[in-house]
């Protein structure tokens, strides 16, 4: 008896909307599959999330951060103002507070008069710079804390404190030195070689000099315009011309020190730089 082949199973219509079998199938609980009429496009990158309420550009994203606790003095990062400052804090009281007549007796042997320059310049130079005129409340004390600790930041403390002893001893020559020769030429009285000279003013006013040179141009001017400005009224008011002297000898030499600071402050940002 012939046997016949049975006949193939022809395959099943697909049911519309059934999944297709060439298609991988999904996986049960792995979220986020693809569909089976999704295709996925190869190196097509996904759209990224929509930028929250937090991720907003800002309008001022161009402008510098602003960050004014940097103005003031800090252990770490300008321990040299820092330092300075404390102790005139200390001295400050100690002239407030204490009695009178040891205050004078301390002013009168850390004063850069002649008849001390001459016996312990090392001393008063040094002692002299201890000391606030007017009180932590004058306004070369603000200048004091604000002036230095910008110019720390941009040049370090040892040079810092380089630029403020440079202005402190240079302007305290240039204005007693004159006094003394005319002492001995008669035109001065003898009671002009104990005059009574004190401070950190002429350091600051070299300070602000030497912290012009490293500021933008719209910032430089105006910082020298305003402070010369008052430094010639004080003169013209004639009140304590020598002392006035002093302030703008000191401003002199802080300008006179913009190329080694700029180099300094070159020096600086390239070292940031290779540390980064």
């Amino acid at each position: 008896m012939e046997r016949t082949a049975p006949p193939r199973d022809r395959a099943a219509p697909t049911p519309t909307g059934a999944p297709d079998a060439d298609a991988p199938r999904l996986l049960d609980g792995v979220p986020r599959q693809r569909g089976p009429g999704e295709r996925a496009v190869a190196g097509a990158r996904q759209p990224g999330p929509a930028a929250g309420p937090g991720r907003r550009p800002r309008p001022w994203g161009l402008l510098p951060r602003l960050r004014p606790w940097r103005l003031l003095p800090t252990p770490t990062g300008t321990p040299f103002t820092f330092g300075y400052a404390l102790i005139l804090c200390l001295t400050s009281l100690i002239s407030a507070h204490a009695n009178p007549a040891l205050v004078h007796a301390l002013l009168q042997g850390s004063s850069t008069d002649v008849t001390h320059l001459v016996r312990t310049p090392e001393l008063v130079l040094v002692g002299s710079a201890l000391w606030v005129a007017g009180g932590v409340t004058s306004p070369f004390a603000l200048a004091f804390v604000l002036v230095l600790t910008a110019l720390e930041r941009r040049i370090g403390g040892v040079r810092t404190a380089g630029v403020f002893l440079l202005g402190h001893v240079l302007a305290t020559l240039a204005t007693e030195v004159p006094v003394g020769l005319a002492v001995l030429a008669g035109h001065l009285p003898d009671s002009s070689l104990h005059r009574l000279d004190y401070g950190v003013s002429f350091g600051v006013a070299a300070g602000i000099g030497a912290l012009a040179g490293l500021l933008p141009l719209w910032q430089r001017l105006p910082l020298l315009t305003a402070f010369g400005w008052m430094l010639l009224q004080d003169l013209l008011a004639y009140a304590d011309p020598m002392t006035n002297w002093g302030h703008l000898i000191a401003l002199g030499i802080g300008i006179a020190t913009w190329p080694l600071v700029r180099r300094w402050y070159a020096t600086g940002l390239g070292v940031a730089r290779t540390r980064r």
